[in-house]
């Protein structure tokens, strides 16, 4: 298996403000979909919350809303890094322990796949077609490449990407969005950074409404 890196310890993660344990993952989680709910707040995630607590939605406090997917089970997650032959960074495994799989995302991207449907980019068929366009244009290897090696973790219009062969010494890989329409990848850290983006995101939304 690639991406085999030793992870540093919990503490120095959380530090680092990179979310690696379920339990981190389903606090942020948590406050992303009450963050959602507030920016996209005409959505079927609103449906079962009641007068009170729409009210304290929209002034931002917190009602426990959950927008998507039960947790993995490990023997999923192992089977999923079997078939692709790496083992998950820990950011990703966290996240698959506490939500396996997010719908209601920020941006153009329309959710983040679950375990089993997580799979090289060449492999699928909106990246295998990505990749063939990029690669029929002159100047493009590196980009092609990249592509080639990324595990595709989230699609919708946009992209996102996971690097297993350029592996930090947290064990993190680094991550992409990308944006086909544009053509520039915007690389992270690491997983968790990417999807933290997008929160910050919203709530910049949130504080110019």
């Amino acid at each position: 298996m690639i991406g085999m890196s030793a992870t540093t310890d919990p503490e120095t993660n959380e530090v680092a403000g990179v979310l690696t344990t379920p339990e981190q993952w389903r606090d942020f989680l948590e406050s992303y979909g009450e963050s959602y709910a507030r920016v996209h707040g005409d959505g079927e995630e609103l449906a079962n919350l009641d007068d009170d607590q729409l009210e304290v939605l929209e002034q931002g406090g917190r009602v426990g809303l959950w927008l998507e997917e039960a947790p993995a089970r490990e023997e999923a997650l192992a089977a999923a890094e079997e078939r692709l032959g790496v083992r998950f960074p820990p950011s990703l495994r966290g996240f698959f322990l506490a939500s396996d799989g997010w719908t209601g995302l920020d941006g153009w991207v329309d959710a983040v796949h679950p375990c089993a449907r997580v799979g090289w980019m060449r492999d699928s068929d909106a990246g295998g077609r990505v990749i063939e366009v990029y690669d029929s244009l002159p100047d493009n290897e590196d980009i092609v490449e990249l592509f080639r090696r990324c595990i595709e973790i989230a699609r919708g219009e946009d992209f996102w990407l996971l690097d297993p062969t350029d592996v930090g010494p947290d064990g993190e890989w680094a991550a992409y969005e990308f944006p086909p329409k544009y053509g520039v990848p915007e690389e992270y850290p690491n997983f968790s950074a990417l999807f933290h983006d997008g929160y910050e995101r919203m709530k910049e939304d949130e504080d110019t409404d």
